[in-house]
């Protein structure tokens, strides 16, 4: 008897082997991604993982066990093993046995299974959560535990489901207007309208906690305002610095009725609280000494807030999730373009802001044309014979440096800039020495961690007018920076192997383009080096979007082989509503 020829091995591990080269690949890695996890992506066959959190995620997001069997039997090479079935039912099977109400203003758990809650009560980690049982199905919640019982339970492997319902807050009517400021017609689109519903549930318990995956340039913001629309009341908005504040501020204004004394900033240079605030992680987990409280954590609890936003969810710090266990009765909403958190916090947004309740696949929405199709290009560059002997005599931390500043990628940056000449260019490195040697040699402005605010500002607005070609950023550049018109990226180096930052790099140019025209992300790294290894590990993610990186030998670009790929047909979406 013939086994089916699918493109997947499904091991007993929970790991999952997918053929790239299989002609079921796209719609197989579309369908794994909704339950697992990309952990390897070599050029032939790509490494998924199936973990407890991918699956309860996809439970929230009203995937089922049968849903996920359905998938791996379909695109299986071989029989799914046993043990793999049993696991997918157990884990999916404990999000939702576990239920948390609120009962004559008290909260508590409740379970059908009467064994499950009596160990739970009885666990170490979860017993001083809890004022005793009412029954055997019931118990009584401490005052003030109802987050960190959550996150507790997650860590002993039972996600809880929260219907306990949420305050209220001080009511705000938020609408969206039809038209900008500018007179521009606006309306959500259909994904973005999907989103805000599906986080709002009707206004139910169901609702009104999750996070919203979306990629950069699909306009979070945009959901964001769709939310508060739909929960009308006093909002707190947090998101990663203030350029990305004062974006907030204009778009509130810009897109919705509010007027500009109902929303106010609290950073480092205004303490100001309205009806809508939106702060800086920055300034809420600001204080003196290690050994003092965070003095600005009040911000939570000084407003009637109704609705707190967490923009760049991935970059929550890890404080916050303190503040946010105590706040489990405000509704909660997380943006974010992935759901990966370098430092293996994923399970503490899961618990605390809540799970994943809807995303859109990035090649989904480009072939839609709701972001600009993405050309992606990985040049490798061989170290000078002058670096190797340092190379091989240095630490790890220290080889992915000599490597990821070697000078033959300014050679290839010039090259990149003849070859995108007429293109707005965004030059993009991790350390201080490099940025300040391209802005020595090419002469583009630089922004930095030092650059000041209003600085900032004028560059940008410079950039996005056209007065500006070219811009050199650091880090500084991954978060929340809105230039629509920034089509070229090239990397130099990067946070050593983070997944999160290639994507948000990726979505500053993944913005539509108003003639359709491609978004050419370029890595530039240097071969058998740390710097290369990095570099593959920052690329799973964007990798299990449906994205392809193209290897391209230096020489190819310096010597003017290389041809940048052109768009093949135009954009549904273009000229469609942001």
């Amino acid at each position: 008897m013939n086994q089916p020829r699918g493109p997947a091995i499904v091991q007993a591990d929970l790991s999952i082997l997918l053929e790239v080269d299989h002609p079921d690949y796209e719609t197989a890695r579309d369908a794994l991604a909704g339950f697992a996890e990309l952990v390897k992506s070599p050029e032939h066959i790509h490494t998924y993982r199936i973990t407890p959190l991918s699956l309860w995620n996809a439970a929230a997001s009203g995937i089922s066990a049968q849903d996920v069997l359905g998938a791996l039997r379909r695109y299986s090479r071989y029989e799914v093993p046993e043990l793999v079935t049993s696991e997918v039912v157990e884990y999916i099977g404990r999000y939702g046995r576990l239920v948390l109400e609120e009962r004559n203003g008290r909260h508590i758990l409740t379970s059908r299974d009467t064994q499950l809650l009596a160990m739970v009560v009885g666990q170490k980690s979860c017993a001083r959560y809890f004022d005793g049982m009412l029954d055997q199905h019931t118990a009584l919640l401490a005052p003030g535990a109802r987050g960190w019982l959550k996150h507790a339970l997650v860590k002993i492997g039972f996600p809880v489901e929260d219907i306990a319902g949420y305050t209220p807050g001080t009511p705000l009517e938020v609408k969206l207007r039809e038209r900008t400021l500018e007179g521009r017609p606006f309306a959500l689109r259909r994904y973005q309208k999907m989103a805000a519903d599906t986080f709002h549930a009707g206004g139910g318990p169901r609702g009104g906690s999750g996070v919203i995956v979306l990629p950069c340039g699909a306009g979070k913001t945009i959901v964001g305002m769709a939310a508060m629309s739909l929960v009308r009341a006093h909002t707190l908005i947090l998101t990663a610095n203030v350029v990305a504040v004062r974006q907030w501020i204009r778009e509130l204004v810009d897109k919705t009725g509010l007027s500009p004394d109902q929303v106010a900033e609290y950073t480092g240079d205004s303490k100001a609280i309205a009806p809508v605030t939106v702060a800086t992680y920055q300034i809420v987990t600001y204080r003196k000494r290690k050994s003092e409280e965070f003095p600005h954590f009040e911000l939570f609890r000084r407003g009637d807030w109704g609705l707190i936003i967490y923009d760049e969810v991935h970059l929550l710090p890890a404080p916050v999730f303190r503040a946010t266990a105590e706040i489990q009765s405000r509704r909660r909403l997380g943006l974010t373009a992935t759901l990966v958190r370098e430092d293996g916090l994923e399970e503490d947004v899961f618990s605390l802001v809540g799970p994943k309740r809807y995303d859109v696949p990035w090649r989904e929405l480009e072939k839609q044309g709701w972001i600009a199709t993405a050309d992606c290009t990985e040049i490798r560059v061989d170290l000078p014979p002058g670096q190797r002997l340092p190379y091989a005599m240095a630490d790890q931390r220290e080889q992915y440096r000599i490597s990821a500043e070697n000078p033959v990628k300014m050679d290839v940056l010039e090259a990149l800039l003849k070859l995108h000449a007429g293109d707005r260019v965004l030059v993009i490195a991790q350390y201080l020495d490099q940025l300040h040697e391209i802005e020595r040699r090419f002469g583009f402005p630089l922004i930095e961690g030092k650059t000041p605010t209003k600085r900032r500002e004028e560059l940008y607005a410079k950039f996005r007018t056209g007065q500006l070609k070219a811009l050199i950023v650091s880090k500084v550049g991954n978060f929340a920076i809105d230039l629509p018109d920034a089509n070229v990226m090239v990397q130099l180096s990067g946070t050593f192997g983070s997944r999160q930052e290639e994507a948000q790099r990726l979505g500053r140019i993944l913005r539509p383009k108003g003639d359709g025209q491609l978004a050419h992300f370029y890595t530039i790294v240097t071969r058998e080096t740390r710097d290369q290894d990095f570099g593959a590990n920052r690329q799973l993610f964007l990798v299990e979007q449906g994205y392809r990186y193209r290897m391209v030998e230096a020489a190819d670009i310096l010597q003017q082989r290389f041809e940048p790929a052109r768009p093949v047909t135009a954009p549904v979406g273009q000229g469609a509503a942001p």
